[in-house]
């Protein structure tokens, strides 16, 4: 398994952008995000996306150098397209956009469409946090995937729609990012290209029996997706409905099912609130953090060594990978440096 300095893999995914044709603004921003990702735990939503992107670019789905254009606008409302550019270069400019309107307005919100895929979400929280304010965030794929059955059914009605909520504290920001599925539709591609099982719970086949064989998402007919919540799933899977709704409705985009030659990308949706002119900063700051201690200083179970909040784990793993390196499945290695070839950039040794 390779395992790469973060600085030596930010430097190849950027090469690999700019050999494709991206502009160097566009390249370095991209590998920045997902090498963060990959740097946080989030393999899926790390330098594994880079094939992808790639791909998406020679089949004129994702358009580098793109501009972000202003559809409606108000001093606290922000509507805009991002015309099929990179997610992390277009929802970057975006969410800075409504930043500065939340700071004069308290809030603002708005919708993106036509928008690559954003990758992690939760960074889009975190950059509304860095400026001390608090953030929702949600996505739709514009109707074209759908592989999440309502609890019940056995085929697919919406993709898996995450959400992320981030909010400043003290110290690091506390978001939360999840699918209103079971998993990330990324998971679920880790494991087929490394031709492992998943755990039982998040797949089912094309008649509704549960299975652990990830493939059976591409099976003729297909297997879905089951939301998250377990015997409450009908909690993860309305969370999915009506962020659907709201990012492609807001938006100008599509909900499931799409019309017929409507194109994958991401519909967007951004709420920024700006605690200064609530209660102030410092009483919404310091009331997160009161409640963090109670949380993580709640009498434990046997066998249990600590409570953890949401974030706990991905600023551990980027420690450790800052300090040791990004291991990279031997899988992924190979597609990178295959594309690599493609594209006459030379793989790191």
């Amino acid at each position: 398994m390779p395992i790469l300095a973060p600085d030596t893999l930010r430097d190849f995914i950027k090469h690999l952008f700019l050999a494709a044709g991206s502009p160097d603004a566009d390249a370095l921003r991209v590998a920045d995000s997902l090498v963060e990702s990959s740097l946080r735990g989030y393999d899926s939503h790390g330098v594994a996306l880079a094939r992808w992107y790639l791909s998406q670019i020679r089949n004129g789905e994702l358009v580098p150098g793109a501009p972000l254009e202003t559809l409606q606008e108000t001093p606290s409302v922000l509507v805009a397209d991002a015309h099929l550019g990179f997610g992390q270069v277009q929802c970057g400019r975006f969410v800075d956009a409504l930043v500065e309107k939340a700071r004069t307005s308290g809030f603002a919100g708005g919708a993106l469409r036509q928008c690559g895929h954003v990758g992690r979400l939760g960074e889009w929280g975190e950059r509304a946090a860095a400026h001390g304010m608090a953030a929702l965030v949600a996505v739709n794929d514009n109707g074209v995937i759908r592989t999440v059955a309502p609890p019940g059914g056995t085929q697919g009605r919406i993709s898996t729609n995450p959400i992320a909520i981030a909010v400043p504290t003290g110290g690091d920001p506390l978001v939360l990012d999840i699918s209103t599925s079971a998993v990330a539709n990324g998971k679920l591609k880790i494991a087929r290209v490394e031709n492992r099982q998943v755990p039982l719970g998040w797949v089912q086949d094309a008649a509704g029996n549960p299975t652990t064989d990830p493939h059976v998402m591409l099976a003729d007919p297909p297997g879905s997706l089951l939301p998250f919540g377990g015997e409450q799933a009908h909690k993860g899977f309305g969370l999915g409905l009506v962020f659907d709704i709201l990012a492609a409705g807001l938006s100008g985009g599509f909900c499931p099912p799409a019309p017929e030659g409507a194109k994958e990308w991401n519909n967007v949706l951004v709420v920024v609130w700006n605690p200064t002119l609530f209660s102030g900063l410092a009483h919404f700051t310091a009331e997160a953090d009161k409640l963090l201690d109670a949380v993580r200083n709640t009498p434990r179970k046997a066998g249990v060594d600590r409570i953890q909040i949401p974030g706990d784990r991905s600023l551990e793993v980027r420690r450790h990978r800052l300090a040791h390196g990004i291991p990279l499945s031997d899988e992924l290695w190979e597609q990178l440096t295959h594309v690599a070839g493609s594209l006459r950039v030379t793989p790191p040794v």
